[in-house]
């Protein structure tokens, strides 16, 4: 069995789950728009770590969400 190296910046992956997380939590209880902005604040954090990862799958979906949550605030 071959070990796989670990992807860098694993700590900012883990600052943008975590925030993921919280976005969850506040929409789990309709805290609007904190839940926005936390989804929002998570969503720009994985288009950073897609771009260091040079991932563009993670950067092109989180980009399209983070756009959607923009939208949403403007709009409500």
């Amino acid at each position: 069995m071959t070990a796989v190296a670990a992807k860098p910046y694993q700590w900012l992956a883990w600052c943008a789950t975590v925030s993921l997380i919280c976005g969850s939590m506040l929409a789990s209880f309709n805290i609007y728009p904190w839940y926005s902005i936390a989804f929002m604040i998570a969503n720009t954090l994985w288009i950073v770590v897609g771009v260091l990862w040079r991932e563009r799958s993670l950067v092109v979906m989180n980009s399209a969400i983070t756009l959607i949550y923009i939208i949403g605030l403007i709009f409500k």
